[in-house]
């Protein structure tokens, strides 16, 4: 793999996910300097030659965003003025993607505001995971690749961890209908709702359940989840619907504020997510909390870019990694 003209630079946001890609792809993570001046001033300083190579630079725009963001845009900058033959942004998560369009008369388009800045910090491409919203891909002139959990990461361990019982994957909200019935289609499961409505205003939301739940493990399936306050209430109904269990899966775990502490004394039996954002030692320490990694997925998708290969055949072709 050394002889391919390319390179791995990490950002500083997910240096445990960087350095498992290392390993998958077989190359070193290249040498950068990130620092900041003292009143937050983001600099950094590639220490290695980029000339005419085809670089990668892996950066989740996670907490704290705004800093993450800016080193990945300046990163890609000081790519671009060494010289770099193509520069791709790597986001397992990409932050800002439920500001997808406008909710108000005065409201921005922030996920479309940050793609114009990453192509105009000199990216040529963009490698993203479960965005919050497909057509985020059309805010970009550039081309997108975005990569799916559900195949290579989260089919494989429901098979091996599922119960016994009927199995029913559950979207959270109307939204998330066409991921639950893509993992509930690869599982061979049962396909149910949860509706949300709120009748009045003040009045508390009410949620009912659209499929039949009755006597069997329930998975439910979101892209990320942040309070955890809408999966914890999901995971209530269900329950009272009278589910055998209820796990939920999620690919981005945002989890702020008290989000551990909801998910640890909620019903659920499991919280499963992976490291696309660095997990907290809080997160490690929780017991219904479970991460799974994305690394090969992400070096099997940056491997193929590279080669100049398909990324869509990825799903059938890469087992999920530990």
């Amino acid at each position: 793999m050394g002889e391919r003209k390319m390179k791995l630079i990490a950002g500083s946001s997910n240096q445990t996910l960087a350095t498992a890609v290392s390993a998958y792809l077989g190359i070193p993570l290249a040498l950068v300097n990130i620092k900041r001046f003292a009143d937050q001033e983001i600099f950094v300083e590639i220490l290695e030659n980029v000339r005419g190579e085809d670089v990668f630079v892996l950066q989740s725009t996670s907490y704290p965003a705004n800093d993450h963001l800016m080193e990945m845009l300046i990163m890609c900058d000081a790519l671009k003025r060494g010289s770099a033959r193509r520069v791709t942004t790597v986001m397992p998560y990409f932050g800002y993607a439920r500001q997808d369009r406008k909710t108000g008369p005065r409201s921005p388009i922030s996920a479309k505001l940050v793609a114009n800045l990453i192509t105009s910090a000199g990216a040529d491409r963009v490698l993203t995971m479960d965005l919050h919203a497909g057509q985020i891909q059309g805010f970009f002139d550039i081309p997108v690749d975005n990569l799916f959990a559900g195949t290579p990461i989260f089919v494989p361990y429901a098979q091996k961890t599922k119960s016994g019982k009927p199995l029913v994957v559950v979207s959270p909200d109307v939204g998330g209908v066409v991921r639950a019935r893509s993992l509930a289609k690869q599982l061979d499961a049962g396909l149910a709702i949860i509706d949300k409505r709120r009748e009045k205003a003040g009045i508390s939301e009410v949620m009912n359940v659209i499929g039949e739940v009755d006597g069997q493990e329930c998975i439910l399936v979101d892209d990320m989840v942040d309070s955890a306050g809408t999966i914890c209430n999901a995971a209530t109904v269900l329950m009272q619907y009278g589910a055998s269990s209820v796990r939920a899966f999620a690919t981005h775990g945002v989890l702020t504020g008290s989000a551990v502490d909801r998910i640890q004394k909620s019903p659920l039996t499991e919280m499963v997510i992976t490291d696309s954002i660095a997990p907290t030692d809080k997160i490690r320490a929780c017991s219904k909390i479970k991460y799974l990694t994305v690394a090969p997925l992400i070096g099997e998708a940056m491997l193929r870019i590279s080669e100049e290969r398909s990324v869509s055949s990825l799903f059938d072709a890469v087992p999920a990694g530990g």
